[in-house]
């Protein structure tokens, strides 16, 4: 063989040329499917081989992580799904997001704040609605059919892998209700890795949802079971809270950024972060500056802390509080926004305020609305959300996000349903005159935010070039900020962005979880070079080394050859994720 036409290979690291990559690229060209867990990769790609499109496949994915993936995700949660179909040259967010209880009031969760477990957590369970629409619009297979493998799952068992071991350990809140104890707990502890979990009153429900549709989740005996078991913890959920819910089909915003066409989901997405944060970053010459150093990682850092700025300032439920997005994606506004960016000083923190995209925006403030907010003063918390992706033989791509808030939501399984719910309530604010202020029948502002890059506009007939996201609360549109420009400045393989050493900005006041306070810092994993946390030191931030694989989420992409069309997919090894093509 000859050795010296071969690409150099970074030492140390077989599968890297730009950067380090320790796993390949898996690549095919029938589809990818790209989830959380190795189980739920494989149900989506199961329904792929029996001719189902990326829609099918996202159904069965998504079911799928309900039994597998309880630390993170399921069907008492919520989500957005972002759904391209190639020949509408169409994209479409179905928003999955429940509403705060209708008998919730601020009040009534002071002065002791909003638990961060039990009934008293829970908002209504969006996720369902969302899959089922998009079933209905899109999906080719019997919806029986893509929910069969999560059902099969349940039954059969999962086994617990290491990962989520040590998470169920951490989880005591899991021994305080009798259903829960059931599944995660049956020998009086929590299940530890390598052993089986079985869920047969879930995959009842699930039977019941494929063969009732939405009703049997929001109107039939699922509803009556939640509520049933809400009021014997003394909950507030009722059945008007289950009737009046309904997925909310919206279209993508988007802007520019080298030329490609990046799309997010809207409010009460926080997918206008990201977007700001690109645009921001654009007036600077990242290839120059380099990828991984100091001056790099400044730009988009202090970018991020003006955009979260923004949206602390601006973001909640569009439909009763009016939310400047074409001011906030305006070029003009970021141009303003980005001149505050000092390359060689950070922001001192008192300084990072919120700008006014209402000059930028072509109406005034709906007086109808609500617009505004003041500052209120949490220490982190893991987050428990998941994404996942699909690219089919046809072209479509789904990018979804789904979550129950933290780890294991609020350790509450639903009665008899076998359903673990969320714990959503804990990203209310309760400060009255904040913008994002909690209020019964409304949905709350949220971190996920499913990302696709087209060469251009995709209603104009742009190539699909990238779907990928993350988990990871308010990490995540970092996350995204770094997966996006690995690939459009640096040409990073999918390996390389999602192995890439990584890093997360924590800003005060402004974590989504209640009460919403951190302290400030710049965490760095300890695989990024010494000049880069010393120059990142120098320039003022709190620089805090965490482990080499240690920061938050866990991305995942799959990346369409502008050419040939071959997908080439990677998962984050800092959890169970898994690609799989065909």
């Amino acid at each position: 063989m000859v050795t010296d036409q071969l690409p150099p290979l970074r030492e140390n690291s077989p599968h890297g040329v730009k950067s380090d990559s320790y796993r390949p690229d898996v690549m095919g060209v029938h589809g990818a499917v790209v989830a959380n867990h190795p189980l739920a990769a494989q149900a989506g790609m199961r329904i792929l081989h029996k001719g189902g499109n990326a829609v099918d496949a996202a159904i069965a994915i998504g079911f799928a992580l309900t039994i597998a993936e309880p630390t993170s995700s399921g069907i008492g949660g919520d989500g957005f799904v972002m759904i391209y179909m190639k020949e509408r040259h169409k994209i479409e967010v179905a928003n999955g997001t429940g509403a705060a209880p209708l008998a919730a009031t601020r009040e009534g969760y002071l002065p002791g704040g909003i638990p961060m477990k039990g009934i008293l957590s829970v908002s209504v369970p969006g996720i369902v609605d969302a899959l089922l629409s998009a079933h209905e619009r899109f999906g080719t297979l019997k919806l029986a059919e893509c929910v069969a493998p999560a059902i099969e799952l349940c039954e059969e068992g999962v086994p617990v892998s290491n990962r989520q071991g040590r998470l169920f350990e951490s989880e005591k809140a899991l021994l305080d209700h009798e259903p829960t104890r059931a599944v995660y707990a049956p020998h009086g502890r929590v299940v530890r890795a390598g052993e089986v979990v079985r869920n047969p009153d879930l995959a009842r429900s699930m039977r019941l949802i494929a063969e009732g549709g939405r009703d049997a989740f929001y109107a039939g005996p699922i509803a009556r079971e939640i509520i049933r078991y809400s009021n014997e913890l003394d909950g507030i959920l009722t059945a008007e809270d289950f009737l009046r819910h309904r997925v909310r089909w919206d279209d993508p915003i988007s802007t520019t950024y080298r030329g490609h066409t990046v799309y997010e989901a809207p409010p009460n997405s926080s997918g206008h972060v990201l977007l700001q944060e690109l645009s921001m970053v654009e007036r600077f010459d990242l290839q120059q500056l380099g990828a991984g150093t100091a001056e790099t990682i400044h730009v988009m850092a202090e970018a991020k802390r003006l955009a979260f700025a923004d949206r602390e300032a601006y973001l909640a439920d569009p439909e009763v509080v009016d939310v400047p997005v074409d001011g906030l994606l305006s070029k003009e506004y970021a141009a303003l926004r980005s001149k505050l960016i000092n390359p060689e000083r950070a922001i001192a923190p008192d300084e990072v305020r919120e700008g006014d995209p209402w000059a930028f925006q072509a109406a005034p403030p709906d007086p109808a609305k609500r617009s505004r907010r003041q500052f209120h003063k949490v220490t982190e918390h893991v987050t428990g959300t998941t994404h996942f992706c699909v690219v089919d033989r046809w072209g479509n791509a789904v990018g979804e996000l789904q979550s129950l808030q933290m780890n294991f939501g609020s350790a509450v399984i639903a009665g008899n349903t076998g359903i673990l719910l969320n714990n959503r309530m804990t990203t209310w604010h309760l400060s009255e005159d904040h913008v994002n202020a909690l209020h019964g029948g409304q949905r709350v502002r949220h971190t996920m935010n499913p990302v696709m890059v087209f060469s251009t506009a995709a209603d104009g007939g742009g190539r699909l070039e990238l779907v990928c996201g993350t988990p990871g609360g308010d990490t995540q549109v970092q996350t995204n900020l770094q997966l996006v420009t690995h690939v459009l400045d640096f040409g990073f393989t999918a390996s390389e962005c999602v192995e890439a050493p990584r890093w997360t900005q924590l800003q005060n006041p402004m974590i989504s979880t209640w009460p919403h306070t951190t302290h400030e810092s710049l965490r760095v994993e300890r695989r990024a070079s010494e000049s880069a946390i010393e120059g990142l030191r120098r320039r003022g931030h709190n620089v805090e080394v965490i482990g080499s694989w240690e920061a938050t989420g866990s991305a995942g992409m799959i990346q369409v050859h502008p050419e040939t069309g071959a997908l080439m997919a990677a998962a984050d090894p800092r959890r169970d994720g898994h690609a799989l093509v065909w």
